[in-house]
């Protein structure tokens, strides 16, 4: 189990000179990839699973838009990888035992997400409370938001009433007990 963790670790070490050389869409690609994570690039209907059969052409072409993170491996460490990523519209974090409330507030502190970011759903994340819930106010253009079996979150109703004080155009879809 230690070991899984540790390599887990590795795989989520941001190497920001990748990201330099290749631009932020396709460094970005290749960790959530390499984390079990899919992408879909704009243009496309198509998720990208293949680490191997990642698409490639001149910088810049393919700009993800979507990021299905189910039963990945991403982590706190990883999420610098998310700063230059400027046309991401949805992100799904579904079963993710290393996102915690820290990963929330660092996607809510990412300035192109702020912008970009319409449709955010997080189910089945353990680590998950109602700070992390809350610490999505700053996602302002967030215009849906899908909650589901969250263990974490202990008082439901006044996490749900400042989000929604903060984001008064926001739909939020709940499935918690």
């Amino acid at each position: 189990r230690r070991f899984w963790g540790w390599l887990n670790a590795v795989f989520n070490k941001v190497d920001h000179e990748r990201i330099r050389a290749v631009g932020p869409d396709r460094a970005a690609s290749e960790w959530l990839l390499r984390c079990g994570a899919l992408v879909r690039y704009q243009g496309s209907q198509k998720w990208q699973r293949d680490y191997n059969g990642l698409p490639t052409g001149p910088l810049g072409k393919y700009r993800i838009e979507a990021i299905d993170a189910t039963d990945s491996c991403i982590m706190y460490r990883g999420f610098d990888y998310l700063d230059g990523l400027e046309h991401v519209t949805e992100i799904k974090l579904q079963k993710c035992m290393y996102v915690q409330d820290e990963c929330l507030q660092r996607l809510s502190d990412t300035k192109n997400l702020q912008k970009s970011l319409l449709q955010l759903k997080i189910i089945s994340c353990g680590n998950v409370t109602d700070k992390g819930i809350i610490a999505l106010h700053k996602l302002t253009n967030l215009e849906y938001l899908y909650l589901s079996d969250l263990p974490g979150i202990r008082n439901k109703e006044s996490t749900v009433q400042t989000l929604q004080q903060a984001l008064p155009n926001l739909e939020l879809e709940l499935d918690l007990e």
